[in-house]
C-alpha cells in the first residue's frame, strides 16, 4: 500500500509536469513561427485568441519552479542531506552550463558567436537549485517563510530604479553586460523564482500526508490562492507593477485584469498561476491517469524534453526558411536584441492556426524519444541521469 500511494503521489506531480512541457512548447513554437514584433499582450493590438495563446502558457514557468522544489524534497527522502544538497547544487550547476552553451548554441541560437546571450529559464532554475542547496539544512517550515516573503514582497522593491548588473540579475530584467557588440540580458530574475521553489520544497511535506488530508489541502490552497489573486489584483493597488485598466469593451478590461506581470513575475502572476497548479495536482491524483500516458512521459523527462524540443522547433522553422526562400541562413544569424533568436527572413510569420500546427507536430515528434529515455530511467540506476 505504501509502495502504491508514492507512485500515486508522483505520477500526479508527473501528470501535471507533463501538461505544463506541453504546454510551454506553444510558447516556444510562437516565438518561431509567429509574427515577428507582434505584442501578444499589448491590447491595443492583440486579438484575444493570441492573448490566451500567451496567456495559457504562463501556467508553465511557475508551475515548473514550484514542482521542481517539489521533486527535491521528495529526492530529500532517499538521500541524506549532505548528498541533497551536493545533489541540487551539482545539478543547478549543470542547468546554467547547459543554458548558456548546449542550448544556446545549438537551440536557441544556431551560432557560436555570442553577440547575444539571454539569460532564461534553465539559468534561473540552476541558481535555484544552488539557493535550495544552501536551504535544505534549515527547517522546512523556516523555507517555507522565506519563499512566501520572497514572493509576496518581493514587488515592495519595483521603485528602486538601478541598472546594476547584480540588481538585474535579482530582481529586474534588463541588460547585465553590453561591449564591443556583445549583450547579455536576464529575463528570468532571481529573487521571486528562488522564493517560488522555495515554497515548492515546502510543498513536498504535503506530499508524505495521507491521501485524503492532502487531496484536500491541495484543493482549499489551491482556492485560496485563487480568490487572493481576484483581491489582490481587484484592489489594483499592490501586487503588480501594471495596473489593470478599463478598455475599450468590458471583454478587453477583462483581458487587462488577466494581464499580470512576468518578467519579473509579480505577486498576481504567481497567485493567479499557482493556485489552478494546485488544484490540477489535486485533480491528478484522482484522474484515471492511464488514459493519459503521453503526460506521464514528457513530465518524467522534462529536461530532456526541454533540450529536445527547443533544438526541433528551431531546426522545423530552419527546414520551412530553407524551403520558402531557398535559404536558412537567416535562422543562424542573432547580431542583437532585436534579433533573437534569429534573423526573421523578409516577410517571415505566420497565423495561429499553423503555429499550433507547428506545435502539434512538434510535440507529437518529440514523444517517441521521450518514451525512449523514460525507460531508459525507469531500468536503470544511474545517478548519472538524475543530470538529463
Amino acid at each position: 500500500m505504501r509502495v502504491t500511494a508514492v507512485r500515486q503521489r508522483l505520477e500526479s506531480i508527473d501528470a501535471v509536469r507533463g501538461a505544463i512541457m506541453i504546454l510551454m512548447a506553444l510558447d516556444h513554437t510562437r516565438d518561431f513561427f509567429g509574427i515577428p514584433g507582434q505584442n501578444p499582450v499589448n491590447l491595443a493590438s492583440a486579438s484575444a485568441p493570441l492573448f490566451f495563446t500567451r496567456w495559457i502558457t504562463h501556467f508553465c514557468a511557475p508551475g515548473f519552479f514550484l514542482l521542481m522544489g517539489t521533486g527535491a524534497f521528495l529526492a530529500g527522502q532517499r538521500r541524506s542531506r549532505p548528498a541533497l544538497a551536493r545533489f541540487l547544487a551539482t545539478r543547478g550547476l549543470w542547468l546554467i552550463f547547459l543554458d548558456l552553451v548546449v542550448l544556446r548554441c545549438f537551440s536557441y541560437q544556431f551560432n557560436f558567436d555570442y553577440r547575444v546571450t539571454m539569460l532564461i529559464v534553465l539559468w534561473a532554475l540552476g541558481w535555484a537549485l544552488i539557493a535550495l542547496a544552501g536551504a535544505v539544512w534549515l527547517p522546512v517550515s523556516v523555507i517555507a517563510l522565506i519563499g512566501g516573503v520572497m514572493v509576496a514582497g518581493h514587488n515592495l522593491l519595483d521603485g528602486i530604479r538601478s541598472t546594476s548588473p547584480l540588481w538585474r540579475i535579482l530582481h529586474s530584467p534588463g541588460v547585465v553586460f553590453e561591449a564591443s557588440g556583445h549583450v547579455v540580458y536576464v529575463a528570468y530574475v532571481l529573487v521571486p523564482w528562488i522564493g517560488v521553489t522555495a515554497l515548492g520544497y515546502a510543498l513536498g511535506s504535503v506530499f508524505t500526508w495521507p491521501a485524503d488530508r492532502r487531496r484536500k489541502w491541495l484543493v482549499r490552497a489551491g482556492v485560496v490562492l485563487t480568490a487572493a489573486f481576484l483581491i489582490v489584483r481587484g484592489l489594483n493597488v499592490y501586487g503588480d507593477p501594471a495596473p489593470w485598466t478599463h478598455q475599450r469593451t468590458p471583454f478587453f478590461t477583462f483581458l487587462s485584469f488577466l494581464n499580470t506581470t512576468k518578467y519579473p513575475p509579480s505577486l498576481a502572476f504567481l497567485l493567479m498561476t499557482l493556485g489552478p497548479v494546485l488544484v490540477a495536482l489535486a485533480w491528478a491524483e484522482r484522474a484515471p491517469l492511464e488514459r493519459f500516458r503521453p503526460l506521464l512521459v514528457f513530465g518524467r523527462v522534462p529536461l530532456f524534453y526541454y533540450v529536445l524540443h527547443f533544438a526541433l522547433l528551431h531546426a522545423l522553422a530552419t527546414l520551412v526558411c530553407v524551403l520558402r526562400y531557398g535559404s536558412g541562413h537567416w535562422m543562424f544569424e542573432s547580431p542583437d536584441l532585436t534579433r533573437y533568436p534569429f534573423s526573421p527572413p523578409p516577410g517571415w510569420g505566420f497565423a495561429l492556426p499553423i503555429v499550433y500546427l507547428a506545435w502539434t507536430a512538434v510535440v507529437i515528434a518529440t514523444y517517441p524519444a521521450c518514451r525512449w529515455y523514460a525507460g531508459v530511467k525507469a531500468r536503470t540506476r544511474s545517478p548519472w541521469l538524475g543530470y538529463l
